[in-house]
């Protein structure tokens, strides 16, 4: 009788089982609606407090996860049944691989580096897996609390401040390289100002606050206040853009930016001549403050001083010495006279005025990098950010250590924090926006797509706790400031 021989043997046998996991693959999928059916309509069944859309989202999700898993069992299966194969055709064939016997040793080694294979693909593929569902789950729940609403885009350079008015009418206020600070309609996104006093950069930008009165720094080594007076034109209806709000990470080249129409700003009302012009400073002034009341303003400048001026008369009350290196930034208490200075040489100092005879300092020491900005929060907490990557907050009442630590994976610029809710918006040069509560935990992460958000480094952030539609603003090196709307119930109930 004719026999068979061990090679076709075993090529029998290997057809036999992939049509026997055939048979199998196609049994599971033909049940896998009966199987997934029945817990699914038992979750339907049951009583429960979360919205039906959010419950659908997680049966989807679950569904998912399911399928994913069952999907490796099949896979582990299949490889395990190759590693069979494998190890009956070294037993029956090994004689002939090299002409020599191959040793138990050798068949360990083989068996070894097929199990290797196995474990090395069954992590890739679960990681992958997983990684897409979660990055699904949060997509969707970062669309749920973090909308884009409005863009305000007109300057033709990059934007350094922003800041939002405290009295009627509000509106949006924007500091730019390209010389000019421009006052726009929340509502519409309509440029309402101009102001082209100043011949350097623009870089900051903040409204009295109790009159429509502006203060803007400049690198052309001077402060300026000036008058506006505006008409808010009629809201719009707003653009749904929910839909295209994500968290992916998109690289965008320079051919991305918003295009500039360049009467968006030609068409409003210019200011070109300050009420009020503050010099002193022997460098660029980067950042100015109203003290409380708005009698007094005080500025920050590359000459490492920051000087306290009397609005009225626009003389020099206090010259602020003692930083070793630039000045970064500086802010002043909502509600006491208290002025809080940062500098490159990764200090910041805290100045007390209460006392109008004599004024003291204090010095921060906690950052290995330059301090970008330092801000009052309620009571008496400072919060300060380093391009260091961390953000730090402090005790004014004992300022030895920070009372936490916020470390990120990249360098952060001038931080604003939603005095009401203590949520700290933190804006960083690689174009995220993330959201922090005071004790460090990680709220949220502004969504970003190919065709939302900001392009390049984002400079600045501002809250703006009682407007209905807008309460967080951020502006960036992309020319343009954008408008949120940060459903701050929802946020802090997901902390």
């Amino acid at each position: 009788m004719p026999t068979e021989s061990g090679s076709c043997s075993t090529a029998r046998q290997a057809k036999q089982k992939r049509k026997s996991h055939s048979l199998s693959i196609r049994r599971t999928n033909s049940s896998e609606q009966d199987r997934t059916g029945l817990p699914r309509d038992m979750l339907e069944g049951q009583d429960s407090k979360l919205p039906s859309s959010v419950r659908s989202t997680l049966l989807e999700l679950f569904g998912q996860i399911e399928r994913e898993f069952e999907n490796l069992y099949i896979e582990n299966l299949e490889l395990r049944r190759e590693i069979e194969t494998l190890n009956e055709r070294l037993a029956v064939e090994g004689q002939a691989v090299d002409g020599a016997e191959l040793s138990k040793g050798q068949l360990k080694t083989k068996a070894s580096h097929s199990t290797s294979q196995l474990s090395q693909k069954l992590k890739t593929t679960y990681k992958a897996s997983t990684s897409k569902i979660v990055s699904s789950f949060k997509t969707t729940t970062s669309r749920a609390v973090c909308q884009l609403v409005k863009e305000y885009i007109g300057h033709r350079d990059g934007i350094w401040d922003v800041s939002v008015a405290r009295t009627q009418p509000v509106v949006l206020g924007t500091a730019s390289a390209d010389h000019t600070a421009l006052l726009w309609s929340i509502e519409t996104g309509r440029c309402l100002v101009k102001y082209s006093g100043h011949v350097g950069s623009v870089n900051s930008i903040k409204f009295h606050p109790s009159e429509q009165l502006a203060l803007t720094a400049s690198g052309d080594q001077t402060a300026h206040i000036w008058s506006y007076a505006v008409q808010l034109p009629t809201p719009q209806p707003v653009a749904d853009t929910t839909q295209v709000c994500g968290e992916d990470e998109v690289e965008c080249s320079d051919k991305d930016e918003p295009d500039v129409d360049a009467d968006v700003s030609s068409d409003c009302p210019t200011i070109r001549v300050p009420l009020t012009s503050l010099k002193s400073h022997q460098g660029v002034v980067i950042a100015a403050d109203w003290l409380v009341g708005g009698k007094q303003a005080v500025t920050a400048s590359w000459d490492r001083t920051a000087n306290l001026f009397d609005v009225e008369t626009a003389e020099l009350v206090h010259a602020l010495t003692g930083h070793d290196q630039e000045l970064t930034h500086c802010c002043t208490h909502p509600t006491q006279r208290l002025v809080v200075t940062s500098s490159r040489d990764t200090t910041f100092r805290l100045w007390d005025f209460r006392d109008p005879s004599i004024h003291s300092v204090n010095v921060f020491q906690g950052h290995t990098d330059t301090v970008t900005s330092a801000v009052f929060t309620v009571g008496d907490n400072v919060v300060s950010g380093s391009d260091d990557r961390t953000v730090k907050v402090w005790d004014l009442r004992n300022m030895r250590s920070p009372i936490a630590t916020i470390r990120t994976d990249s360098a952060i610029n001038r931080i604003n924090v939603c005095v009401g809710q203590k949520i700290i918006a933190l804006p960083h040069d690689n174009r995220q926006v993330r959201l922090f509560d005071l004790s460090g935990v990680r709220l949220a992460r502004l969504p970003r797509s190919s065709r939302q958000g900001h392009r390049r480094m984002v400079c600045c952030s501002a809250w703006s706790e009682d407007h209905p539609t807008c309460n967080l603003f951020t502006c960036g090196f992309d020319r343009q400031a954008i408008g949120w709307n940060i459903n701050i119930p929802a946020l802090l109930q997901e902390k």
